[in-house]
């Protein structure tokens, strides 16, 4: 039996319940993928209360408006141990897949515990000073 530790949560619906709305418990990112076939994982149902694994990375999916034209939303939360979920991305229209699988990718990695060594380098780092770096280590307590 594995140590996993369930908690209650509030599963948002996105867009008009009229039209096309799912959330998953996201466990794997297939980036082969840029549409929403890149994310594996087990459907739970949107609008209520739903018993997830702590720590789980929840993708949240709707839609509003007419038919022929419908306006996308998606939204990432990572699922706390008191029973609350932080908004972690979201995005809009018809890229939404592809816009957020890499983030989700790292939140899964994160999630797991994988090393910072382990894990590729994100090019935004290469944005910051050595001084802003130097700093974010002495916060982290890593200096």
């Amino acid at each position: 039996m594995s140590d996993v530790q369930l908690v209650a949560v509030e599963v948002p619906e996105i867009g008009d319940e009229r039209r096309k709305n799912w959330a998953k418990v996201v466990a794997n990112v297939d980036e082969s993928h840029s549409s929403g076939w890149a994310y594996e994982g087990e459907f739970i149902a949107t609008g209520g209360v739903q018993d997830v694994p702590v720590g789980s990375v929840i993708l949240i999916y709707g839609e509003r408006g007419s038919r022929n034209s419908p306006s996308v939303e998606a939204r990432v939360y990572v699922v706390n141990n008191d029973g609350t979920i932080s908004l972690r991305d979201s995005a809009k229209g018809r890229a939404w897949a592809r816009t957020l699988r890499d983030g989700i990718a790292d939140l899964l990695e994160e999630q797991a515990g994988t090393p910072i060594s382990a894990r590729d380098w994100h090019p935004d780092l290469v944005a910051f000073s050595d001084a802003a770096l130097r700093e974010e280590l002495q916060r982290r307590g890593l200096d």
